[in-house]
């Protein structure tokens, strides 16, 4: 049941990035039910209450309800297909997580916490007798760098976080608060 329903959310955000990419990525809004671009005002009203990986799209979907606020374009894991397995696998996990914490300084321009491992990735890397890893983030561009320096969106150069550019993660870290779910789609 869970894949299921797991698969038909997947085809219908496919839909809506689809359509939010005809008309900017970065400033699609859903608002009473249309499809808006460039109005970032009306985003005041609107929580996010849900953020949405879409891996094989290379999207991340801000979502408020059944709205979308925002799309934005990604970069994962060296080795983006499949989920994360162990550490060291340069894998971007799949599942539902929850984005935990922030971090105002780290290697790179801010980063918000996934909270991977869960307890079935533990128990999964158990089985196996390996770690499971962690630190899996999402976050900007690594400190002293420019995109064009890592290949920033084209290559997925991460060892198994999120990444998008030092604006994107300014704006996410402004809309997202501390305890949202994420979901991580193939």
């Amino acid at each position: 049941m869970c894949r299921g329903v797991f698969s038909m959310r997947r085809t219908l955000f496919g839909l809506i990035v689809a359509i939010a990419g005809c008309v900017g990525v970065a400033e699609a809004t859903f608002a009473a039910g249309s499809l808006t671009g460039g109005q970032s005002a009306m985003l005041a009203p609107y929580k996010v209450d849900r953020v949405v990986i879409l891996k094989s799209e290379r999207k991340l979907v801000l979502m408020s309800g059944d709205y979308v606020l925002r799309v934005y374009q990604v970069a994962l894991g060296r080795y983006p297909a499949g989920h994360k397995a162990q550490q060291g696998d340069a894998k971007t996990p799949e599942g539902e997580y929850t984005l935990d914490f922030k971090l105002r300084k780290s290697g790179f321009h801010k980063a918000i916490h996934i909270s991977y491992p869960n307890a079935r990735d533990r128990a999964t890397a158990a089985a196996a007798g390996v770690d499971p890893g962690g630190k899996i983030m999402i976050h900007g561009l690594p400190n002293r760098l420019k995109a064009s320096r890592v290949g920033h969106p084209s290559i997925d150069w991460t060892q198994g976080c999120i990444a998008v550019t030092n604006k994107e993660i300014d704006e996410i870290w402004n809309m997202v608060k501390i305890g949202t779910p994420i979901e991580i789609h193939p």
